[in-house]
């Protein structure tokens, strides 16, 4: 039984004092006490740690290198993707593993303690699978073996090279499955997580409308009765057009028509909705998948955050393309995107909560809720997911409550996080990943194989 003993935690009840944590072998929370003299392992401030919700683990190997403005004047999320299919060409097993290592590394250290990966890099340049159809899968597995996060895993199933039913252009081909050999793939990536700790899940992730057919849109529910599923909705004006061209109504009205929305899926970005769609899509019960600095990155529009929590909607976060892995910094964007909109302050507090405890306990809830992990609470019967910020930094001198996660959110950063759990396995110390050495060595060795495509 591992114990640990703050000065304060963020408890379903509110903030409490002098709390004693119990973790069980199984990394689950088995016991939590207030008002418990000091005893074990001493915290700062003890927090839930959230879910990453939405990661395209390889893309991080391309942070900092596509700032430049390309021969086209209108340069966009559209170009930028060429280039990413130009680097992925290069990518081998051993690649993608040692770089989904170093990101849920990232992640950890962040604050985060799942990684909800949407892995849709499957096949050999070509597209010819390989002998293992799901290798790539065990690749990220194999990651977060060596990393020691929480993994979601979410295979993804990409057939068409849009709305058209068009084949897949020569970036594509290495994700494309048809729905029988996605449904294998999918199997065989089951199995492949045999060997990861009990917290380990994994969904099902169509892409986008665009990029699975109709008729298999449809039925999804019925071939993945079990698990989350998550998939790409209404990011880009051209994909919103393009489904109005082509299958008469807007992405989400579409989906509402013809597809079983409900809480077991996780949306991913949904920043061109109409404020009706809005409302309508936060009652379902999905959970709005937001990555507020990708979303910013790549000018994909601003999800309105505002409505959407106003009516009762779920939300998580996540690093998307992982040009940047900050915890603090989503919440952080996520809010400033709202007041840069709408000309106003604190545009997600509420009468109750500060901006940076709505934004806090929203991400929780909806992590948990997108991943069907129990998670995003300390208590009983949870897994032991937990951060701790560092309460005598200078950045924190005298913040108690609320005003404390405000002050990490919008007046700090990731520096805060001195301890990190995934399901009470202890990755994180004193702000490090406890193989951080390790795992950055095998990185950089990645980067030098591949210096010539990025």
């Amino acid at each position: 039984m591992t114990m640990l003993w703050t000065k304060t935690a963020l408890l379903p009840s509110g903030w409490q004092s002098d709390v004693l944590i119990e973790i069980d072998a199984d990394g689950r929370i088995a016991d939590v006490q207030t008002g418990v003299p000091e005893q074990g392992d001493r915290l700062g401030i003890l927090l839930p740690a959230p879910v990453n919700v939405h990661s395209h683990a390889f893309q991080r190997a391309m942070a900092g290198l596509t700032e430049r403005r390309g021969p086209n004047p209108s340069d966009s999320f559209w170009t930028w993707r060429q280039l990413m299919f130009r680097f992925l060409d290069r990518l081998k097993p051993d690649h993608v593993e040692a770089i989904a290592a170093f990101v849920q590394m990232e992640m950890l250290e962040a604050g985060y303690a799942t990684n909800a990966e949407f892995h849709y890099l499957h096949h050999q340049t070509g597209g010819t699978p390989y002998d293992n159809i799901a290798e790539m899968s065990d690749r990220v597995a194999g990651a977060a073996s060596t990393s020691g996060i929480g993994l979601c895993l979410l295979p993804v199933h990409y057939q068409y090279g849009g709305c058209d039913g068009r084949d897949l252009g020569e970036g594509q081909i290495r994700f494309g499955n048809s729905l029988d050999q996605f449904q294998a793939l999918h199997a065989k990536a089951v199995e492949g997580l045999a060997n990861l700790p009990k917290d380990t899940g994994i969904g099902a992730a169509p892409h986008s409308l665009r990029a699975v057919g109709i008729d298999d849109l449809k039925s999804y529910v019925d071939h993945f009765p079990s698990g989350p599923i998550h998939m790409h909705l209404a990011e880009q004006r051209a994909e919103v057009d393009e489904v109005r061209q082509h299958w008469g109504a807007r992405p989400v009205e579409w989906a509402f028509e013809n597809m079983a929305l409900d809480d077991r899926w996780c949306l991913i970005h949904c920043t061109q909705m109409t404020s009706d769609e809005t409302l309508r899509l936060a009652g379902s019960g999905a959970v709005a998948g937001l990555c507020p600095i990708t979303e910013s990155s790549l000018g994909d529009g601003i999800f309105d955050a505002v409505r959407w929590a106003d009516a009762g909607g779920a939300y998580a976060v996540g690093s998307d393309s992982n040009i940047r892995i900050s915890l603090s910094e989503e919440l952080r964007t996520l809010d400033y995107s709202q007041r840069l909109r709408d000309g106003t302050r604190a545009a997600l507090a509420s009468a109750d909560r500060s901006t940076g405890r709505r934004l806090f306990d929203g991400v929780l809830l909806g992590g948990a809720k997108a991943t069907q992990r129990q998670t995003g609470r300390i208590e009983i019967g949870c897994w032991a997911d937990l951060l701790a910020l560092d309460s005598t930094s200078e950045h924190m001198w005298g913040r108690v409550g609320d005003t404390a996660l405000d002050s990490w959110i919008f007046a700090g950063d990731d520096r805060l996080v001195t301890d990190v759990w995934s399901a009470g396995r202890h990755m994180v110390k004193s702000g490090e990943h406890v193989a951080r050495r390790e795992i950055v060595a095998t990185y950089k060795r990645t980067i030098d194989a591949l210096k010539d495509a990025i």
